[in-house]
Formats: structure tokens, sequence, C-alpha cells
């Protein structure tokens, strides 16, 4: 079928000019069908309204030269039964007393009043045929799943005349007569294969739940990265014959799941559950809904999505592309550590100021700071830069670690421990700065002019390389988070604008420093900031031999 998109402009090769089981096929096409076709408006392409799968049979018909709103009128739909994933199929009932005889010779049902027309998978729609269609069946079973295998979304298109409408709509479900099979391309986009990659690369696993035929959701699975040697695909009747027991063990190993009905959705999601994953199930039916509100979170389809998966789901996706649900997770991700690093800065420094002002007295030492000085170290020495932290970029390795443990703590990982030594080493270099100045006979002015002074360079200096637990900043760079370079910066100016600015000495109690002190102060600042990376450097050295030992022992 030739043409692009669902613009109605395009035709059948080789023509359908008077062939019969082709016009018969575009006219159940546009019967059984509940989509519609939008024109373009102000030079834009043609849309559908409705779903996508509908639309392109609404598409296939008007090719053909049937157009659904003509049907319509001489066909109008008098009762249905509406597609669900148990039936896997459509059905409608259509009155055809204002079927003109051109048209009513060309579908060629005799003189029967009403006619059925039925859509849907053919495995569906075999029983229902009538006993002269084994043949025809056997030969489009072969032709559906060599489409199938190259990725096509396989229907069959059916429809019989009847006399009168039964009271039960299913009842006319009978002695259908194979019309045709219709094959649609539905190609993922362009970014899902890198999305897959991203996903698994982070920890996450990708699994599809689909309608549609095994041969089918495998091929496009492989297409996408989803399914490999290591991964199985199976339709819904085999994982019903599969125990709880059983497939909690299996549940990991199977990336696809075809023919599936939505309760065999709750159970996939609840397997995982009870495997301790997080859920995110995709959805965009009503049939999902009831999968959307299980999962640890739901997503709902923004654009195809009904509005009962949009009130079931905990998110809706307004562009339905899955790269967009990976790029929310690397930004979480990039959040989670941005609060990490937060709260990690702020008990380092936070600790060493009240260590330092709890210890002193207990080392013979007079109080340290006074108040308008330990104000001056919460508000801008510990606030401005632990505010420029919350804006770090997201870290090269942000998606290819796995994700954490649902009841992780944000102080685990060792972040308590980071903290109370690296905490614990300003203190004791803000105390020996004290210790220093004040047994050395340096006025009380001076010695706490140094000790205020080295304690807010040593939480600059903390500030710097807390951005990365584990990787070294000269290897991220200090420029990658500018406003954190600025913060430290201006802080680390003003700070010495407060010691050697005559009318701001009155304000904060401070004097000039001498050379040698401000040098000594200078040199002691950095030590957090080479001790930590060191820290890191310990670290990596320790991964590297474990990953070392793991790739020998495989």
């Amino acid at each position: 079928m030739s043409g692009d998109g669902y613009s109605p402009d395009g035709s059948l090769e080789p023509s359908a000019e008077g062939n019969g089981l082709a016009f018969r096929a575009a006219h159940v096409a546009a019967a059984c069908n509940d989509a519609t076709l939008v024109p373009p408006d102000g030079g834009g392409e043609w849309a559908i309204a409705g779903d996508p799968t509908e639309g392109a049979l609404v598409t296939f018909a008007a090719k053909l030269g049937v157009r659904q709103k003509e049907v319509a009128v001489y066909c109008p739909r008098v009762a249905e039964v509406s597609f669900d994933s148990e039936r896997r199929r459509m059905t409608t009932v259509h009155s055809r007393e204002d079927l003109g005889s051109a048209v009513g010779a060309r579908l060629d049902m005799g003189d029967a009043p009403n006619w059925v027309a039925v859509k849907g998978a053919i495995e569906s729609i075999a029983p229902l045929l009538a006993g002269d269609q084994a043949s025809v069946i056997d030969e489009a079973r072969g032709v559906a799943e060599r489409y199938a295998e190259d990725g096509y979304r396989v229907l069959a298109l059916a429809d019989a005349g009847i006399g009168s409408v039964p009271d039960e709509p299913e009842e006319a479900e009978q002695g259908l007569r194979l019309v045709g099979i219709v094959a649609m391309a539905d190609p993922p986009r362009e970014t899902a294969a890198v999305a897959i990659a991203e996903s698994r690369s982070a920890g996450i696993t990708p699994v599809m739940i689909t309608g549609d035929h095994k041969l089918t959701a495998t091929s496009i699975a492989r297409r996408l990265g989803m399914l490999d040697e290591t991964r199985e695909a199976i339709t819904g009747a085999e994982l019903a014959e599969i125990s709880d027991e059983d497939f909690a063990e299996r549940v990991k190993g199977i990336g696809v799941y075809a023919r599936t009905n939505p309760e065999q959705k709750l159970r996939i999601v609840d397997a995982w559950q009870q495997g301790g994953a997080v859920v995110a199930m995709t959805g965009d039916g009503v049939n999902d809904a009831p999968a959307l509100r299980e999962a640890d979170i739901g997503v709902a389809m923004g654009i195809t999505g009904t509005d009962v998966s949009k009130e079931a789901s905990d998110m809706i996706l307004e562009d339905d592309d899955f790269s967009t649900i990976v790029a929310a997770v690397a930004e979480g991700r990039r959040i989670y550590a941005n609060i990490r690093r937060f709260v990690r800065y702020l008990l380092t420094t936070n600790s060493a100021e009240i260590m330092v002002m709890v210890a002193a007295p207990f080392l013979g030492l007079p109080l340290p700071l006074l108040a308008i000085q330990i104000l001056w170290i919460n508000l801008v020495t510990d606030g401005a830069p632990a505010l420029a932290l919350g804006v770090e970029p997201a870290h090269p390795r942000a998606m290819t670690q796995p994700p954490r443990p649902s009841n992780a703590s944000i102080l685990g990982d060792g972040l308590w421990k980071q903290a109370l030594w690296v905490g614990s080493l300003m203190a004791v270099l803000t105390l020996g700065v004290q210790a220093w100045s004040y047994h050395g006979g340096a006025s009380e002015e001076t010695w706490r002019t140094m000790v205020f002074t080295v304690l807010a360079l040593l939480q600059l200096s903390n500030a710097l390389v807390v951005r990365s637990e584990r990787e070294s900043v000269f290897k991220l760079g200090f420029g990658t988070n500018r406003p954190l370079l600025i913060v430290v910066i201006v802080t680390a100016l003003v700070q010495l604008a407060l010691i050697y600015v005559p009318m701001l000495q009155p304000i904060f109690e401070t004097t000039a420093l001498s050379a040698t002190e401000l040098a000594i102060v200078l040199l002691v600042a950095p030590v957090p900031f080479i001790a930590v990376e060191l820290d890191k450097w310990r670290i990596r050295r320790r991964d590297a031999r474990s990953d070392a030992a793991a790739t020998a022992a495989a």
C-alpha cells in the first residue's frame, strides 16, 4: 500500500480494481472502527482521532475509495461488541436497507438485510469462520506469521450477511468469511533503542507487555535491544500455565509477554514487586488501568491515553515517548544526588562548628567564635555553597549505576561516616590554629580572627570537594558547576574583606592578620580538600581491584 502516514492518498499495489475481496476488506476496515481521520489544518498533516491501529485501517479503506462517513450512511451501525483483550476482536452489525445496488453487488452478500463486520487477531477469528474456509485460514496463518516475524502488527478482517439482528450481538459472530489480513508497520521511534540501552545500563529492566502476536512482539523487542539470549518471550496462554512459585523464579528472565489480558498484567507487576523491585507501568487503554494503579509508578500516555488510564496513573507522559521516561530517571537521580551533597556538606560543616565550640573549653581554650561570627558562617559559608551544590549537573556515571534500594537512607552508603570524619578533621585543624595562636601570645582579636577565617575557608574547601562521592574534582572540572565556583570565590574574597576592610572590622570584631598568620590560614584551608581527594582515590582503587577480581572469576 503506497502513501504516507494517515493521508488517504495512495493505492494498493497490485491494483485493487475489480478485486471484490479487497473492496469488502476496505468496508470492514471502515465500518468496524471507532477512529476517524482528521484533515490537515493550515497545511499540516493528516491525523486521527482515536486508536492509531484503527486509524491505519480507516486510512487503508480510504485509499481504496471507501469513505468511512459514506459507509456510516448506507450501512449504519445497529449493534456492536467492543474490542477487549480477552476476545481480541471487535464486531459491529450494520443494516443494509439503504445499501445501493452497485455497492451491494460488490459486497456480494446476497439479500441479507444485515451485515456483520469483524476485525481482530487471526487466531480469535479463525473459530468463527464458515466450514468452507479451512484452507483459506491455513494459508492466511502462514502469511500472517511471515509478516509478524518482520515486526508487523497483523489483523484479520471478516464479514457475513445475516438475517435479523440477534439480541446478543456476539451471536452474529458465526459463519464468517475471511476477506483479508492487514499488516501494519508501527515502527518504534528512532530514540527508543537508545533509550532502552540507557535504561538497561542504569540497572532498569524494560519489559514489553503487549496484545500483539508473539512473533511481532519478539521481532520489535530484538530490534530495540530488549530481548537477547538471556531473556525469553512468552504468551498469555503460556503464562497461565505457570504457577506463582515458578513465575517468581522466572519473571526476571522474561522480556516479552504477548497476547496478555489485564489480569496477567497485574500478575506480572505483582511478581516483580514480590521480588523487591520498584515497578513502573506504562499504558494507554482502559484495560491498563488496574495495572497502572497497582504499579509503584503508573505512567499513562498523554496523547493516546484514555481518560480512565490517566485517572489511574501517577504520572502522564505528554509526548508518549519512552525516552522522556529515561530522561526523567536521569533528572531524578541528579536531584537525589544533589540532596545528598547538600546534606553531606551541611552535616560536615555544622558538625565541625559544634565540635570546635564544645571541645575548646575542655582543651583549656577560650570560646573560639563570637555570636556574630557563628551567624556569618551559618548564613554565608554554610548556606551559599549548599544552595550552589543543589544545581550540580548530573555526573557522567549517574546512568551507569544500579538503582538504590527503595528503603535506602539518605544518610546511607557511608555519608554519615564521611561527614563525621571530615567534620572532625576540620575541627582539629581549627582548634590547632587557635591553640598555636593563643599560646603563641597573640591578642584575642588576632587568634579569634584566625579561627574565624580558617573555619570559613575550610568549609569552602570542603564545598569544592564534596561534589562527588567517588570522582575527582579535577576530572569533573571546576567549571562544570559555575554557580558553586563563583560562590566559593566571592565568599572567600568577602571573608578576607571582613578582616582587612577597616569599616567591617568593628562589626565582626576582627583585625588584620600579618603575612605569616594569613599564610598559616591559607596553608591549613586546603587540607580537607586534599584528604577527601585521597580518600576518593582509595575508593576508586578498591573498586578497580574488585572489578578486576570479578572479571577474572568470570
